[in-house]
């Protein structure tokens, strides 16, 4: 297992985080990042999935740090060499640096004000689309958070997973957490991932429970925007828009938890 060290909790809206402390009972913090200084930590994160994706170009250049202790993924329009329009965004993943099974996995973030892209927090497995019928081996997509501004889901925080592959055998699960101020501000996002369950939470407060496809094998996370129809039409955004990501926490049991994977 590849890990780190050091603190965190949960913030309210708008407000800064409460002071360092476990989230739950028995857990200790073992992956962090703040995002100081000015450039991004290869120890932690790398590129998520440069060049063409959906209907938008990955470019490490949508990902920064802005000095004050923020990750800033940058979605964009732009003139192309045949003077057609194209979009620019991206993301950030740890399939080299952080997989962990199971834990209190967080982040705090101010989602986008336009429409046309989402913005998610997820985890992800590294042999997706293997051992179809079998979660727990295969490993599961879970969407600890994916926001789209745009219609009725302007005021929520969407919640899902994802088994068995993205072809024929694809199936998936989700839930739709209504919260009126989601596009407000900063919120914390958060995944309890147990042997046994998935809970979810927004703001510290429960807000999906699932016990299906629970995967127990080490996953890596991901933060990422991308830009498609689902969201709406992105003609319609004013762009340059930022998707802010004020920090991720990752704790794990230290009694009378799970014991490691090999």
């Amino acid at each position: 297992m590849l890990i780190a060290v050091i603190v965190a909790t949960t913030a309210v809206a708008n407000a800064e985080p409460r002071p360092v402390g476990s989230p739950r009972p028995g857990y200790s913090l073992v992956w962090h990042d703040e995002f100081e200084g000015d450039t991004l930590d290869p120890e932690k994160w790398s590129p998520w999935r440069p060049g063409p994706r959906r209907d938008a170009i990955n470019t490490s250049e949508a990902v920064t740090l802005d000095g004050d202790g923020r990750l800033v993924i940058t979605t964009s329009r732009v003139r192309e060499e045949d003077g057609s329009i194209g979009y620019r965004t991206g993301g950030v993943w740890t399939p080299k640096t952080c997989l962990t099974r199971y834990g209190y996995f967080e982040a705090r973030i101010k989602v986008q004000g336009e429409v046309g892209f989402w913005s998610a927090f997820w985890l992800q497995s590294p042999v997706m689309g293997q051992h179809i019928g079998d979660p727990a081996r295969g490993g599961v997509e879970i969407d600890v958070i994916e926001y789209l501004c745009n219609g009725t889901n302007l005021n929520s925080a969407k919640h899902a997973i994802h088994w068995d592959g993205y072809a024929e055998d694809h199936k998936v699960d989700h839930h739709e957490s209504e919260r009126p101020d989601t596009h407000v501000g900063f919120h914390t996002y958060a995944l309890e991932w147990t042997p046994d369950e998935l809970v979810f939470f927004v703001d510290g407060e429960e807000t999906w429970r699932t016990d299906k496809a629970v995967p127990q094998i080490e996953q890596f996370m991901i933060l990422s925007c991308e830009v498609g129809s689902w969201a709406g039409d992105i003609a319609q955004a004013d762009l340059p828009e930022r998707v802010l990501v004020d920090w991720v926490r990752v704790w794990q049991r230290t009694a009378d938890g799970p014991e490691e994977s090999d």
